[in-house]
C-alpha cells in the first residue's frame, strides 16, 4: 500500500509547495479604543488587509477569537508581524510562551515594528537562535518591569489623591424625595421596576441597587 504522506517528486505540481505568507496582528483593549494607528503601522509593514487579524478584547490572556483565526492560519515559514511586544502578552511567562510556541513549535518568522533592531531567526543555527531568545527573555523581563513600575506609580498616585480628598468614579446618582415611596410601590407589585426608574431618572439596574440599601 503507498504511502499517503509521501511526497511524489516525479511529478511536482505548485500544490505541494506552500507559499510563504505575511500576517499582521492588532489588539486594543476595548470597542472604544482606535485600532487605525497600529493597521497603518501593518499595512507599511507590507501586510495585506486580508491578512491582518484585530481583536478587540483585553490583553490579560490570549482567548480572543481573532487571535485563535490567526495562530490556524500560520504555518511554517510565515511572517508574523506585530506593532509591540505587548501583542504576544501581558507578563514574562506569557509572552515567554508564546513566542516558544510561534517560532520554536510552528516556525514562524515573528517581527515586532517599535523594536526593528530586532527578529526571530530562522533557520537551526545554534547561536543565533540562542542569542534571539536571549535577546527576547531580556525585553520580555524589560516590558513587565516597566509595566509593574506604572502600575505602582498609578496606586500611588491614587492613594496621594485621596488623602487630598479627591473622589474616583461616577457621581452619586440624587434620587427623588419619594424615592421610599415608589420603592413601596414596587415591592408592593403596584408599580413596575422599569417605571419606577424611568420616574427616578435612573437605570432600572441602579434603582435596583439603591432600593437593597435603603434603612429599614
Amino acid at each position: 500500500m503507498d504511502n499517503p504522506f509521501k511526497i511524489n517528486n516525479n511529478n511536482p505540481s505548485p500544490c505541494n509547495e506552500s507559499k510563504v505568507m505575511t500576517y499582521g496582528y492588532a489588539r486594543v483593549s476595548s470597542a472604544e479604543q482606535n485600532e487605525d494607528r497600529q493597521l497603518r503601522s501593518l499595512r507599511q509593514a507590507g501586510v495585506q488587509d486580508s491578512n491582518i487579524f484585530t481583536d478587540h478584547k483585553s490583553g490579560k490572556d490570549f482567548n480572543r477569537p481573532a487571535w485563535r483565526k490567526l495562530i490556524k492560519r500560520l504555518h511554517r515559514g510565515d511572517r508574523l508581524v506585530i506593532t509591540s511586544l505587548d501583542r504576544l502578552g501581558r507578563n514574562y511567562e506569557e509572552m515567554q510562551a508564546v513566542w516558544n510556541n510561534l517560532t520554536k513549535r510552528k516556525g514562524i518568522d515573528v517581527q515586532i515594528l517599535d523594536m526593528p533592531f530586532f527578529k526571530s531567526v530562522k533557520g537551526e543555527g545554534l547561536t543565533e537562535s540562542f542569542l534571539a531568545d536571549l535577546f527576547f527573555k531580556v525585553l520580555a523581563y524589560v516590558a513587565q518591569m516597566e509595566r509593574e513600575h506604572i502600575h505602582t506609580r498609578q496606586k500611588e498616585g491614587i492613594a496621594a489623591a485621596h488623602l487630598r480628598g479627591v473622589k474616583f468614579g461616577r457621581p452619586r446618582v440624587n434620587l427623588p424625595d419619594n424615592f421610599e415611596m415608589l420603592v413601596e410601590q414596587v415591592q408592593q407589585h403596584t408599580l413596575s421596576l422599569r417605571t419606577a426608574s424611568q420616574l427616578c431618572g435612573v437605570s432600572v439596574s441602579t434603582f435596583r441597587r439603591r432600593m437593597h440599601i435603603i434603612p429599614q
